[in-house]
């Protein structure tokens, strides 16, 4: 892996775990995406790839029939999972410090961003 496909991979982990922390999402909305139009991966392999970095116990299974089909980025999986853990701490005492108000507002705009991008985008 380059320097900048780590960096990038390490941004997203990063990106998903705090959000994952703060307002209780991370894979679908934040990974998925990232990895597709950040790294080129393919619908599958992203998917695969985010359920992968949550493989244990969660979503063993389900990551497993994405593997078999489409490998996983294995390398990803272990680059994100280590910064989701840190971002997922981070996003959790961020989201312990401001109101609830504020956090519902943050989760609302960006599930309508990512829907608008899902629905209108390429």
């Amino acid at each position: 892996m380059s320097p900048t496909t780590i960096a990038l991979l390490l941004l997203i982990g990063l990106a998903a775990g705090m959000l994952s922390g703060f307002v209780g999402i991370g894979g679908g909305i934040v990974m998925v995406p990232a990895l597709v139009w950040l790294l080129g991966y393919s619908q599958h392999q992203a998917q695969g790839t985010s359920l992968g970095v949550l493989v244990l116990p969660v979503v063993f299974l389900a990551a497993w029939n994405y593997h078999r089909n489409t490998p996983l980025d294995l390398k990803a999986v272990a680059v994100i999972a280590v910064a989701f853990v840190v971002g997922g701490y981070m996003g959790s005492k961020l989201s312990l410090s401001l109101p609830a108000d504020a956090v519902k507002k943050v989760f609302g705009v960006l599930m309508m961003v990512a829907s608008l991008k899902l629905i209108f985008g390429k």
